[in-house]
Formats: C-alpha cells, structure tokens, sequence
C-alpha cells in the first residue's frame, strides 16, 4: 500500500475494549464513548455482541436514537453453527435485527481451531463461512469478516487459511479482516504474510492485532505499509490478556510519520483529551508513559535535556506535542537547572528573571523543600502553589479551622474512619463530619462535603490515585514519608505532593493543594471567559 494512501480506522474499545480486566462499561459509558468516537471521527465503531448479553441486546435498542455523523455502528458475532442453516441460526438474525449498517463476523482460519475447538470438519467450516456471509449480504449489510487466528492458522495450513479467506470473498465480504488473535506474531511475518493474502487473494484487507509480545502497534502499522487499509484496535489499548492494538499509537504515527489520510486525520489534535476522556468512564489511570497522548510523553527531567529542548525542540522530541494535543513538561528534580526552575516560575509570574532576587529565593526554597523529602516531578500543582505563596498571589479558598480523625480497630469493614472538620469561608464556618474507608478517604470526604456548600464545582474533581513512600526506612515508624495524590476534573489531571513524619498531616497536606489547585483553576477559567 502506498504511503498516504486512504485507510480506515475501526474501533473495537466497546467490545474488544471492553473484555480488559478491570473494565465494566454500564449502558451510559458506552453510549457516551459512542459519541466522543463519532465526533472524534473513527470510521467503524464495533459496538457489541446484539446476543452476548442484556447490556448489549438494550444498548443496540438505545444507540438508534444516535444520530452518528461520522461512523457506522457495527454490530458483532460469530458464522453460523456447524450444519445449522443460515436462516435458522438465532444468532445472524440478531445481528440482522441489530439494525447496524455494517456487520462483523469472525470464522475460523486455524485448522487445529476447526476439529478441536468447533468439532466439525474443515469444508463444513468454509461453507459456514460462505453461508453465513452470504446471508448476510442478502440482508444488504456491509459485512467485515475477521479471520480469526489467521496468522497462526497460516503458519499450521497455508493452503486452507487461504481458502477460509476465499470463502468469504466469494461469498460477498466486504472486508478480509486478518486476525493475530493470539499476539504472538512477528512484524517480518506480519509483513510476508499479509503481502501474500494480497496477491493470492486479494479484495478489501484489515489487521486486528493482540498485544502479548508488545508488537500489536507495530503490526499493525506493518500491515497497512504491506496492504492492509483498515486498521482495527481500541483506544488507550484495552483488551483481553495484554491488550489489543492501542489506536492512540497507530493513529497518530499513521498521520504524522507515514502521511495516510483517514477521517480522524483532521482532528488528531485532539487525540489526548479523547483518550484520558474513554480512561475515565472505564474507570482506569491514564498510563502516563504512553506514547503521544501520555502524561510523560512529552516531559523532561534531566537538565541538559531540558536546556536543549528549550532553545530547539526537535532535539529531544520527535513532534510538536500540541499536534496531538499534548503539552511539553518541564520536570522539578535535583537535576534541574537554575534556568529550568525559572521557566517553572514564569508559567506563573512571566515577569520573574534569572536575576531576580524572587527566583533566588523561590530556589532556596526549593532546595530547603527537596531536602526535607518534597519532590516536585509529577507534583507541579503543589510547586505551583508554593510560588504564588512566595510571591503572594495565592487566593485563599477556604481556611481550615479544625480537622480531627478517628479510626477504629474494625479493619475488615467500610467506613472505618471518620473525620470532623470546620472551615471558614469569607468568614462563614461550616461543621462537617463524614466516615471513609479509612483516614484519608474520611478527610477527603468530609473536606468535600464542607466545600461543596461553597465552591458545587468540586462536584466535578475526585482522586484518581494515592501512593505513599516512606523516605528514611532506618527510623521505621518515625521515618518521613512523602504522599503523592493525583486528582482529575475529567479533562486535565494534575499532583500535588506532603511530607511528614506524620502520614495523616503529609496526606492532609497534598489533599489541600489538590482541592486548592483545582479552585484556582477555575477561577482562571472563569477570568478568561
């Protein structure tokens, strides 16, 4: 295929996606994932099985009243069961009466699959796969047939996984979709093979790639430089075992690196937010090192990186970040430069100079900081509230008047702590008490309750993660440990960092700057407006 040519981007994350460990999408999470794909503009979204589950039998009744502007919705199954007729089988009419433009079914390509998995014989399998195609297309849908275990179907019996891929071309498929299904597939045999396919049998070809030896992205970029012009994966990488191929990777090095032109293409800008957007209705953390669209993706920590990604950019990264809607980090570390922390200094207060006596002193206080056990990478919340104390231009929200936590020795159950707090603000006092799955998810809550009354856009910010480090392992429990929080509004995530002998008071003291770095936000959004 040549470079720049058309491709399509077929989503799995609803189904494939959604058989991750650690993953559950009610109906209201998919069809809120439906939309941010149709506007974000993938071709083909794979919704669901229309007969695996009551979850996906009312999400195919609900989705019809989506009006899609970009994708087809595609509804998924499996080729008819061996000697049952296409008409007969329960399954294609539910995938007929799902009432989706297009249909994807996976047939077996393995020989093994075919006399150990479905008990039949290899020509009752190529006529389910022709019978069921066929039946399909008599009910006028566009039909993608996902070969499943091709590749290692091919390396056992060339000669009949080709012919399970005939079938369903002759049959009337729209799409040869050549499935890795197990992940364990080299990308010189990704490339030898799907070359093959091409000549041998030709017609429309996709590549559906498993991740359990880490080459799914690669694999399936293989594929379409080899032939393949539909790619399918899921975003963020979600799928059973180690994943299927991460969209969020492919996309962008299919637009920036080798020039293919796809519908979503014109909005690969906003690639980030669409990914950290699906991380949070599945409920799971961003993967922070992800390529493009990762946290750490554009960061930088060592001083002479720093130095020179400032004064040219392509030294240290491969594109401009705002490309895919992403943002150069400047780290905070004991390997930063003078001239590092001053940039830091300046996304607060622009008019702060290497020279000026307030930088030096905002240095010394980061030196004093970092000795006591503060650490700023991945916390620039926290380091950004400390400048504006220093420089005075912190606002202060709220005033904490009084805060007491008690736990019980009931471990095993919920709600073993419970927290009483007063804050004041502009000068009236709030009292409020909550319980908590211990110490710190009391605070939280009974910090929130009291808050709340005051600021109700709280109601958009929750905790996404809690990690403790203990910094002196020689003085045991009188040692310091450093927390680190990190907290999310739904569309940005940021840390905030405590240090304490005690854990209550380092917890305490980064939940504050979270909640504290959230209301200046908005405060600076509602300024911009």
């Amino acid at each position: 295929m040549q470079m720049g040519a058309k491709v399509f981007i077929y989503d799995t994350t609803l189904r494939d996606g959604a058989q991750a460990e650690g993953i559950s999408f009610t109906l209201q999470d998919k069809m809120k994932i439906c939309r941010i794909l149709d506007e974000f503009g993938v071709e083909y979204i794979e919704a669901g099985n229309p007969t695996s589950n009551p979850k996906d039998i009312e999400f195919f009744q609900k989705v019809k009243e989506i009006k899609l502007k970009n994708s087809k919705l595609v509804a998924f199954g499996s080729t008819r069961k061996p000697f049952v007729k296409a008409e007969e089988d329960a399954n294609l009419a539910a995938l007929i009466n799902a009432g989706t433009e297009a249909v994807a079914v996976f047939g077996k390509s393995w020989d093994m699959h075919v006399s150990e998995v479905l008990k039949t014989t290899l020509d009752e399998n190529l006529n389910m796969i022709k019978d069921t195609v066929a039946y399909l297309k008599s009910g006028n849908k566009e039909v993608i047939y996902d070969a499943e275990h091709f590749f290692d179907g091919f390396k056992a019996n060339e000669e009949y996984a080709l012919a399970t891929l005939k079938a369903a071309k002759d049959a009337g498929a729209d799409w040869l979709v050549l499935c890795d299904t197990n992940g364990g597939s080299l990308t010189s045999e990704i490339n030898k093979i799907v070359k093959i396919v091409g000549e041998k049998v030709g017609g429309k070809i996709g590549i559906h790639c498993h991740n359990d030896i880490g080459l799914a992205v690669g694999n399936s970029l293989e594929a379409v430089i080899s032939g393949a012009s539909m790619v399918q994966g899921t975003f963020n990488g979600y799928g059973e075992r180690c994943g299927n191929a991460d969209l969020t990777s492919i996309m962008p090095t299919l637009k920036l690196k080798l020039q293919y032109d796809f519908k979503s293409g014109h909005n690969i800008d906003e690639i980030t937010s669409v990914s950290r957007y699906i991380s949070e209705i599945a409920n799971m953390g961003h993967n922070s090192k992800a390529p493009y669209v990762g946290n750490s993706a554009f960061a930088h920590k060592g001083g002479m990186h720093i130095d020179a990604v400032l004064k040219y950019p392509e030294s240290f990264e491969h594109i401009k970040p705002e490309l895919v809607g992403n943002s150069r980090r400047i780290l905070m570390s004991e390997v930063s430069g003078k001239s590092t922390v001053v940039k830091k200094i300046q996304n607060v207060a622009p008019w702060i100079t290497k020279d000026s006596a307030e930088a030096q002193g905002i240095i010394d206080k980061l030196k004093q900081l970092e000795y006591e056990g503060y650490q700023f990478e991945g916390a620039d919340s926290s380091f950004e509230l400390m400048v504006r104390r220093i420089l005075g231009m912190k606002e202060e929200f709220f005033q904490v008047k009084d805060f007491r936590v008690y736990c019980e020795d009931k471990w095993h159950e919920l709600n073993s702590a419970y927290a009483v707090i007063k804050i004041e603000v502009d000068g009236v006092e709030e009292l409020t008490a909550a319980e908590g799955d211990g110490p710190v998810n009391a605070m939280d809550r009974a910090l929130r309750k009291a808050l709340k009354i005051f600021y109700p856009e709280l109601k958009k910010m929750r905790l996404t993660d809690y990690k403790v480090r203990v910094l002196d392992t020689a003085d045991a429990t009188a040692a310091k440990v450093r927390v680190h929080i990190e907290s999310t509004d739904g569309e940005n995530t940021w840390g905030t960092v405590g240090v304490s002998t005690n854990i209550i008071e380092a917890s305490w003291v980064a939940l504050v700057d979270s909640l504290e770095y959230f209301l200046n936000q908005e405060k600076i959004k509602r300024g911009n407006k």
